[in-house]
C-alpha cells in the first residue's frame, strides 16, 4: 500500500513539474516579440481620373484590387512597411457633348482601361501600442504615409467609336501612399483589419487625359486585410 501511495505521489509530482516547465517554456516563448508582420488585403477600388466619370453623382466604375505587405516593428509604436499591390482601372460615366469636343480638340483619351502595379515603403504609427505583441490591445488604429512607384499598362481610345483600335500605353510615376486602418485581434498572432488607402500620384496623365479634373489622377482602395505576426528566425 505504501509503495502504491509512493508511486501515486511521485507520478503526481512529475506531472506538476512537467506542467510547470511546459508553462514556463511557453511563457518564455510568448515573451519573444514577433516584430515582423505579413499582410494580405483584398477589396474594391476606384481611380480618380479625368475620364473616370461623374464622381459627385456616383457615376464611375468600381474595380478590384489586392495588396501584400511586410512590416517590421522598430519599437512599440512605429513600424516600417513595404507594400506591393495591383489595381484595375477603368474610365466611366457619361461625359457631355461639350466635354467630348474639348477632349477631341486636345487629342485626349475618351476611354482608359488596364492595370496598375505599385510598390511603396512607409512608416506607420500605432495609436495603442503594447509591450508584448501577443498581449496587444483587442483593437488598434494605424496611420502612415510614405513614397512609392507605380507602373500602369493601359489601352486607350480617342473616341467612343466601338471600331477604334485601342492604343496600348505603359507609364511609370511616383506617388505618395496614405493609409489608415482599424484592426481587430483574431488570435494571439493574427489580426483582421479594415484599411483605406489613397495613392496620391504626381501625374495627371495616368489615363491619357489631363486638365479636366481639379487634381492629378489618384487611386483609392478599401481592403479587408489579414495580418499575421511571424516567428523570429532565431527560433
Amino acid at each position: 500500500m505504501a509503495r502504491l501511495n509512493f508511486i501515486k505521489i511521485s507520478f503526481f509530482a512529475v506531472f506538476l513539474l512537467a506542467s510547470y516547465v511546459a508553462n514556463g517554456q511557453n511563457f518564455y516563448k510568448e515573451k519573444i516579440p514577433r516584430k515582423t508582420v505579413f499582410s494580405v488585403g483584398l477589396g474594391p477600388s476606384l481611380a480618380y481620373m479625368d475620364n473616370g466619370g461623374q464622381y459627385m453623382d456616383g457615376n464611375f466604375k468600381i474595380k478590384p484590387s489586392i495588396a501584400t505587405s511586410f512590416s517590421k516593428y522598430l519599437n512599440r509604436r512605429i513600424d516600417l512597411r513595404a507594400t506591393f499591390g495591383f489595381q484595375q482601372i477603368s474610365s466611366g460615366g457619361n461625359p457631355s457633348a461639350d466635354l467630348q469636343y474639348y477632349w477631341q480638340s486636345k487629342s485626349a483619351s475618351f476611354t482608359t482601361k488596364g492595370s496598375v502595379f505599385y510598390l511603396d515603403v512607409m512608416p506607420s504609427i500605432s495609436l495603442f501600442p503594447t509591450p508584448l505583441y501577443f498581449n496587444r490591445n483587442r483593437f488598434n488604429v494605424n496611420i502612415g504615409a510614405g513614397v512609392g512607384v507605380m507602373q500602369s499598362f493601359t489601352e486607350e481610345t480617342k473616341s467612343f467609336d466601338v471600331n477604334e483600335i485601342p492604343l496600348k500605353r505603359v507609364m511609370s510615376t511616383v506617388y505618395v501612399p496614405i493609409r489608415g486602418s482599424i484592426s481587430f485581434k483574431l488570435t494571439p498572432y493574427s489580426d483582421l483589419a479594415l484599411e483605406l488607402s489613397v495613392l496620391w500620384t504626381l501625374t495627371d496623365e495616368l489615363d491619357g487625359n489631363s486638365n479636366t479634373n481639379r487634381y492629378n489622377d489618384q487611386l483609392t482602395q478599401t481592403h479587408l486585410v489579414y495580418r499575421r505576426y511571424l516567428m523570429p528566425k532565431s527560433n
